[in-house]
C-alpha cells in the first residue's frame, strides 16, 4: 500500500490582517497549526512569505519545503506553551559555550580558535556585558553567575518568534554567544556556521573529507539560514 500524501486542495492564497496578527487564507479559510490552533503570524512580511510557500504547493505538501510555515507551527505550539522552558535550555548553553572551550593542540588550530572566537568573546563582554572565562582542553571552566544571567536575560527578552528562530542558531553550532551575534546583526549565519566547524575544518584539511560529515553540514547551515530568514521576517 502506497503511503497516503497531503495533495494541494485549494486555488487561491491571500493574507488577513486580523486582530491579533496576520493570517494565511487558503480559499478564504485561515491556515491553522496541525495541532488545529489559528495560525496567527506577527507581521506582514512573514505572512506574505509563509503565503508565499504555500502558493508555490504544486500537488504535495512537502513541510520540508516550507521551513517558514514549520517554525511558525513550532512557535505556536512548542514555543509558547512552554517559553521559560525553552528560554531556560537555551541560556544554558552560556555555561558550556563552545568559544570558550578552545584546544590545546596543535598550535594552529589554538590559533585558528582564537582569531575566530576571541573577537565575539570581547564582544560579549563588551555589547552584553557578559564576559566568558576560557579554558585549553575539556575540564570544565565555571562561568560568572551574573554573566550567566545577563545571557539569560537576553534570551527571556525574546518574543515567542524570536525564540523560535534563536533556537537552531544556538544548538546546531553549540553556542549561544554565535546565536546571539546573529540575530544582533554582528555576523551572518555562514560566519557563524563556519566558526562553529574550525576544529572540523582543520581536521578535514589534515586527514580528509567525508562526504557524510559534508553533507550534515550542509543541512545545518541550510537551517541556520532559514532561522535568519525567520528572525528578520518576525521583525516585520
Amino acid at each position: 500500500m502506497s503511503e497516503w500524501k497531503a495533495r494541494r486542495f485549494w486555488a487561491s492564497v491571500a493574507i488577513h490582517d486580523e486582530a491579533d496578527g496576520w493570517s494565511v487564507l487558503l480559499d478564504e479559510r485561515p491556515l491553522r497549526t496541525p495541532g488545529k490552533q489559528p495560525l496567527r503570524l506577527p507581521t506582514e512580511a512573514l505572512a506574505l512569505a509563509v503565503a508565499q510557500e504555500w502558493q508555490a504547493v504544486q500537488e504535495v505538501i512537502d513541510p520540508n519545503a516550507m521551513p517558514l510555515t514549520r517554525a511558525a507551527n513550532s512557535a505556536i505550539e512548542k514555543v509558547v506553551p512552554q517559553f521559560d522552558a525553552v528560554a531556560a535550555m537555551l541560556g544554558d548553553y552560556g555555561g558550556t559555550d563552545l568559544l570558550s572551550y578552545r584546544a590545546d593542540a596543535p598550535e594552529a588550530l589554538v590559533r585558528a580558535q582564537a582569531e575566530g572566537w576571541d573577537p565575539l568573546i570581547d564582544w560579549a563582554a563588551t555589547e552584553l556585558r557578559a564576559p566568558l572565562r576560557i579554558t585549553h582542553g575539556v575540564i570544565p571552566v565555571p562561568q560568572d553567575p551574573v554573566a550567566l544571567l545577563k545571557l539569560r536575560a537576553e534570551v527571556a527578552a525574546l518574543d515567542p518568534f524570536g525564540l523560535t528562530a534563536l533556537h537552531d542558531l544556538v544548538t546546531l553550532p553549540g553556542s549561544l554567544i554565535l546565536g546571539l551575534a546573529v540575530i544582533r546583526g554582528r555576523i551572518d549565519a555562514e560566519t557563524a556556521h563556519a566558526l562553529s566547524r574550525i576544529d572540523e575544518e582543520f581536521q578535514a584539511q589534515r586527514w580528509g573529507r567525508d562526504a557524510e560529515a559534508d553533507e550534515a553540514a550542509a543541512g545545518r547551515l541550510a537551517a541556520m539560514r532559514d532561522s535568519v530568514r525567520f528572525w528578520l521576517l518576525s521583525r516585520g
